[in-house]
């Protein structure tokens, strides 16, 4: 059974590329039975041009997962929805925050902020094509512009076409002069800003990203009036210390999961992935930071990052990485 994506991105784990694969989600789904998970973005041209449809897949055990698209042609884009619905996503997300300003389509990410009408368009064909939820996420701005300004204005018209759900990067993203790594770090954070466009559109599901790095920090956001936090790094380099209790402090349910347990839970995962022909560190290497701040945890990462690249590594590689962790780890 499904679960409902809006109730689960009380809490979300940001789509990261080349970190938010299958194979972390799966080990982020088993840390928190509730927090909702993004994809990589997956580019519309990828799918409907490329009939890539392998960077669809997913194990079900992922739900609630949402399937992130780059993009700016509202009929590419629906098709592409169209195909992440039918594979099973819980949601469909818009990206309009990623600080690079050219694919072989056109623009697509953060440069989408100049144009709200076509984001408009976007979300409106996006959402005539599936009857999944359709969702965006954004900047507060892009380089010269006015946030308070402009963000009301892109709000105001991708709810004028439907969209219910947004999560807003606090940052504003400076397409000439920064890298991508650096438009994560540089620009100023403007938290009171996601919460007064949360007190201007009370209807909006907002969602707010940046900068968060504990469950205490999501639990001050959330307590303040906001609907959901995303939280991106922390949750790949310390996903026990994000995921692990986030069930029962966030949502209210569950238990505070095991990352000693965990590691066992994925050894069935693993054999199955070995069996296909896949390789141990396509999945160990979303696990080095499993028992990250803890004693052991420098062992733990030097023994499976050493051990995983050997060919025909297995689980034994990881269990006996554990052995270095297990004995001291307070759990």
């Amino acid at each position: 059974m499904k679960n409902n994506a809006q109730k689960a991105a009380r809490l979300s784990v940001a789509p990261m590329m080349d970190w938010t694969d299958r194979h972390c989600r799966y080990l982020h789904r088993l840390l928190s039975g509730q927090t909702l998970l993004y994809t990589e973005m997956v580019t519309a041209p990828a799918l409907v041009r490329g009939r890539a449809m392998h960077l669809l897949a997913f194990n079900p055990e992922e739900h609630p997962v949402a399937l992130q698209l780059g993009g700016s042609d509202p009929q590419e884009l629906a098709q592409a929805a169209q195909f992440g619905a039918e594979a099973g996503y819980d949601e469909i997300n818009l990206n309009c925050g990623c600080p690079s300003d050219r694919v072989q389509s056109g623009t697509f990410g953060a440069v989408l902020m100049k144009d709200p009408g076509r984001v408009a368009d976007c979300v409106s064909a996006m959402r005539e094509a599936v009857d999944v939820e359709v969702t965006v996420k954004c900047r507060i701005g892009v380089d010269e512009q006015n946030p308070e300004e402009v963000l009301p204005t892109f709000l105001d018209q991708i709810r004028a076409v439907g969209c219910e759900r947004v999560t807003i990067h606090a940052r504003k993203a400076w397409l000439q002069g920064l890298s991508p790594k650096e438009n994560r770090d540089i620009p100023p954070l403007d938290y009171d800003l996601v919460h007064r466009m949360k007190a201007a559109f009370p209807d909006l599901h907002i969602s707010i990203n940046g900068g968060i790095t504990s469950l205490d920090q999501a639990r001050t956001h959330l307590e303040a009036g906001l609907d959901g936090v995303m939280i991106g790094r922390a949750a790949y380099h310390q996903p026990a210390d994000i995921l692990a209790e986030a069930d029962p402090l966030i949502y209210g349910t569950g238990q505070t999961a095991d990352p000693i347990e965990v590691v066992h839970k994925m050894v069935p995962y693993i054999e199955a992935h070995l069996a296909e022909g896949g390789r141990l560190h396509q999945i160990s290497r979303h696990m080095l930071g499993l028992f990250a701040g803890r004693p052991g945890a420098r062992a733990w990462r030097r023994a499976l990052s050493e051990g995983a690249v050997h060919e025909g590594a297995g689980p034994e590689v990881m269990l006996q990485a554990l052995e270095r962790v297990a004995p001291l780890v307070e759990v």
